[in-house]
């Protein structure tokens, strides 16, 4: 009784037929002839009637398996006899082929040489065949296909339970976390687990797909009824499976780098050494936009890495590409010097921290909220909600007004007739009293300054203030001083000019008049 073996992919047995070139002035061609699946030996023929050839073969020899395993002789007769010099193999006097001149050449050796290899070959792979037909041997291959089955269903609900049980610890290591740290910290946090999730999962799908896979590959091994369409998967699906087993493996390594640089970055933000009160806010938007920045190039060079070896698995020969994309890209780097500046702009912009997101800015006419940030180009939200787009190369002169620390710059208008005196005290103390409130004293970062008397308007005295805040509160602080100044104002009696215009009028004779009635 012969072992009980399946045909895998990287086991010699099993390779589809391949057509190479054995001589290429004769255009001589070689393939594989096929028992249950195995393959036996090869033929070789010249290019334009090789297919024919081969087929016949196949046919002549499923032919002679038929008759031999129905037939009650356990017998195998291969015979070789001579025809013109080139010898014919026949199986139980039913005709196979004539080994040609072609097929010993193959072999290296004469063509009787070459027909007692192959009529040994038939001998033991015949009598295989109707040994795997035998009711003894199909139930013991019965029994491992089933104790196959079992034991992928067992390793299945393994693998989900595991799946579950990462799941949940994920969201109870997660949950504490994003609760405890900083904005930043907390937003990378959820990034690495997301990300981490996503790996999982799809190592998780492609785990179940290969162990079913891998077993009903097995099992069709198993029988030798289904062995020939083993090999027929295994042909068919050859390319799709190295494409996506690429584009797979392309997909989780660019997660997998995600969630690296996600960990590291949060990290690195969470360093007691690193953050200060007066540099975590920036910390945090320098490296927040870092972040991102390193992921799109990460990303780009997974993607380029992976359709190279989506390029190989394919039989495609990259060398000549990559020369040829060497050429591409200074041709294209001659033509498109506009992106090129842009990137080195990108650059440098992250370099020298001129911004980064989350950042209010202002570029020319335009400014608002910077909400993308690449090598490419600058995307910022206006106050009326319009993303506008700037490239980098036309970022010249950038106003930053979130750097580090902000400031409230106020003018308080106050009417000639008030008594100066004691609005700029009452000014003073609203600012203090402001500053002294717990709800804000950490957006107010330094005691407010009273500067005086800043000009003379036409609404009356003007009265500057400065008020230094938290990056982006600026505009906050400045509401809710004017509300608590309204209301003191109020209550002192001090009044708020509003415009006032004086008209004088010159008329001559009007004056005349007016002089000549006060005369009488």
């Amino acid at each position: 009784m012969p072992k009980a073996t399946a045909q895998f992919p990287f086991f010699p047995n099993l390779q589809p037929p391949t057509l190479r070139p054995a001589d290429p002035e004769g255009r001589i061609v070689t393939g594989w002839v096929y028992l249950d699946g195995r393959r036996l030996f090869q033929v070789s023929a010249p290019r334009t009637n090789f297919t024919e050839r081969l087929e016949s073969i196949q046919s002549n020899l499923y032919r002679a398996t038929q008759n031999y395993l129905d037939s009650p002789s356990q017998e195998v007769n291969v015979d070789i006899e001579p025809n013109n010099g080139l010898p014919i193999i026949t199986v139980n006097n039913q005709y196979l082929m004539t080994v040609t001149a072609q097929d010993a050449n193959l072999r290296q050796v004469d063509p009787l040489t070459a027909a007692n290899q192959i009529s040994e070959i038939l001998k033991e792979d015949l009598k295989q065949a109707r040994q795997e037909r035998r009711t003894d041997f199909l139930l013991s291959q019965g029994a491992i296909a089933s104790a196959t089955g079992l034991g992928v269903i067992v390793i299945s609900w393994g693998l989900y339970q595991w799946r579950q049980r990462s799941k949940r610890h994920s969201l109870q290591q997660a949950s504490p976390t994003s609760s405890a740290a900083k904005p930043i910290t907390s937003q990378l946090n959820q990034q690495h687990h997301r990300h981490l999730e996503e790996v999982k999962r799809r190592l998780h799908q492609l785990a179940q797909t290969m162990l079913w896979g891998g077993s009903t590959f097995f099992i069709l091994g198993l029988f030798p009824y289904t062995r020939s369409l083993q090999l027929g998967i295994f042909i068919g699906l050859q390319i799709p499976i190295k494409l996506a087993g690429v584009g797979i493996g392309t997909y989780v390594a660019i997660r997998l780098s995600y969630a690296l640089i996600d960990r590291f970055t949060s990290a690195f933000v969470s360093s007691s050494a690193l953050l200060t009160p007066e540099s975590s806010e920036r910390l945090q938007l320098r490296v927040s936009t870092i972040s991102g920045v390193t992921k799109g190039i990460v990303g780009i060079a997974f993607l380029g890495v992976g359709t190279l070896f989506a390029l190989i698995s394919l039989g495609i020969d990259i060398v000549p590409l990559l020369a040829g994309a060497g050429l591409v890209g200074v041709a294209i780097s001659l033509a498109s010097q506009s992106l090129i500046k842009d990137a080195i702009n990108g650059f440098l912009i992250i370099l020298e921290d001129q911004y980064a997101l989350g950042d209010v800015i202002n570029v020319g006419n335009v400014g608002g909220l910077v909400e993308n940030l690449n090598l490419r180009m600058t995307q910022v939200r206006d106050s009326e909600g319009r993303l506008i787009t700037i490239p980098n190369s036309e970022i010249k002169i950038v106003a930053n007004l979130s750097s580090r620390w902000s400031r409230a710059d106020l003018t308080i208008p106050v009417a000639y007739e008030a008594d100066i005196d004691e609005a700029l005290q009452l000014i003073k103390t609203v600012a203090l009293e402001m500053d002294q409130d717990p709800q804000w004293q950490l957006p107010i970062v330094e005691t407010p300054q009273v500067l005086g008397i800043d000009n003379f308007g036409d609404r009356g005295l003007l009265i500057r203030v400065w008020i230094k805040t938290q990056p982006l509160k600026q505009w906050d602080v400045a509401r809710e001083f004017r509300r608590r100044l309204k209301i003191a104002f109020d209550k002192a009696g001090i009044a708020i000019p509003v415009p006032q215009q004086a008209v004088w009028v010159n008329d001559v004779h009007l004056l005349k008049s007016q002089a000549d009635g006060k005369t009488n």
